[in-house]
Order: C-alpha cells, then sequence, then structure tokens
C-alpha cells in the first residue's frame, strides 16, 4: 500500500469518484489507499458536494508549509478487544472522528467522543480517555463540559467514587431533544423580532416564516424522536 501524501493525479481521482457517487471506500480501494485517508482529504477540503482536486491540493501544500516540524497526535480507541485488527480499528477512529468534525465538534471533542464510541464498556474515566488519547486532563474536561451541553455524554460515579463519562443509547434521544429545544429559543427570538419591527414590514414578515418553518421542524424530530426511541433499545 502507498505510503506518504495524496498526489494531485490522486486528488483528481478522488474527484471523479465523488463526482460519480462512488463510496469512500471505493475510492480508496482503487487508489490503494486506507479509507480513512480518502475521508479525511475530502471532509478537509469542503466535504463531497464541494471538494476540488487542485484547490485540495494547494491548501494542503499551504498548510504543510505554515505546519510545525512536529508528530501529529494519532487518533486513539481504546485498546480493542482480541481478535481485532488493531490497525483497522485505529483507522476507523481516525475515519469517525474526521466525521464527527464535518459535523461541526471541535477536534479534541471529537476525539473524546470516538473515543467512547468504540469502547465496548460504553464509559471511561477522565484519566482513561487522557491517557487514550495522550493528552492532558485538563483538555478531556474541556471536551466533556462541550459534549454535556450537547446532551452527548453522560456524567455518572463509579464504585470508587470516581467519575465515569458514558454514552448510551438514551443519549441519542435526549440529544435529539436539546437540538428541538434549541429550534425553540430561535422561534421565540424570531417572534420577538415581528412584534418589534411591525407585523406588516417585510424584514417581519422574513422572521415569521423562519419561526414557523423552525416550529414545524421542532415539532417534526420531538414526534419522530418518541416513535423511534424504542429502536435505541431493541437489538438486531
Amino acid at each position: 500500500m502507498p505510503g506518504g501524501r495524496l498526489t494531485q493525479h490522486e486528488r483528481r481521482q478522488i474527484a471523479l469518484g465523488l463526482a460519480d457517487s462512488l463510496a469512500y471506500a471505493e475510492i480508496a480501494r482503487r487508489l490503494d489507499r486506507p479509507t480513512s485517508t480518502i475521508t479525511r482529504e475530502v471532509m478537509r477540503n469542503g466535504g463531497p458536494t464541494a471538494y476540488r482536486a487542485d484547490l485540495a491540493h494547494h491548501a494542503t501544500a499551504h498548510r504543510a508549509h505554515r505546519r510545525r516540524p512536529t508528530a501529529t497526535p494519532r487518533v486513539i480507541a481504546s485498546t480493542p478487544a482480541p481478535g481485532r485488527d488493531a490497525q483497522a480499528v485505529a483507522e476507523y477512529a481516525e475515519t469517525l472522528t474526521t466525521v464527527l468534525m464535518a459535523s461541526g465538534l471541535p477536534r479534541m471533542t471529537a476525539r473524546v467522543l470516538t473515543c467512547l464510541y468504540t469502547t465496548d464498556a460504553g464509559s471511561l474515566t477522565a484519566a482513561e480517555l487522557a491517557r487514550d488519547l495522550r493528552v492532558s486532563p485538563a483538555s478531556i474536561s474541556k471536551a466533556i463540559a462541550f459534549l454535556e451541553g450537547l446532551s452527548l455524554v453522560r456524567r455518572e460515579r463509579d464504585d470508587r467514587r470516581r467519575d465515569r463519562y458514558v454514552v448510551d443509547d438514551e443519549l441519542f434521544y435526549q440529544s435529539t431533544l436539546a437540538g428541538a429545544r434549541a429550534n425553540d429559543q430561535l422561534v421565540a427570538t424570531a417572534r420577538q423580532g415581528v412584534a418589534i419591527l411591525g407585523p406588516d414590514t417585510p424584514a417581519a414578515a422574513r422572521l415569521e416564516s423562519i419561526a414557523r418553518f423552525l416550529t414545524f421542524i421542532s415539532e417534526s424530530m420531538v414526534r419522530a424522536a418518541e416513535q423511534a426511541r424504542t429502536i435505541l433499545h431493541t437489538r438486531p
């Protein structure tokens, strides 16, 4: 399998593959590269709909020129269980982290969430997260606070009175409700603007349309979450 940075020709092949709606894994197979390499490349350079080979090549060269010559910390999942391919698990962890970052999470927050998602226990202490990710406890604390604010992790005390950070199926439901509540805040603010700007003005009409749209989305999210909640507790 070739190593090193992607060439400009490979980036053009990636762009052609995306245009043909090929999966990242298929593009990676054709280029004899890890799927995680292709995923990171695309997500760092505009995503699947905005990826441009030449722009990506120049952007990568610019980043390499600015970057100091220090080792980049590798994304590490928790110690793989016996029988698992450690290299494949590590590559998957990098891929998941990249996708979580593309969804809007900061890098360290995405690394912490990946570490929690890929441990069979479904929970880790701050010390275990710091060890697995090779970062400071302060970095873990900041990332956990961000995730708790999004209802993506839950804090529990174990029998040794240590805080454990948990990801479980119910958190997906709670996170969806949190998103709906965030929409409700926007709806209230938009309607406040309608009252201030005057109901017969174009600006107020625009805000009222936003409020009605977000109300529909929020109500649909809550309904869908309630209907789908049983899926989270049903094993295939």
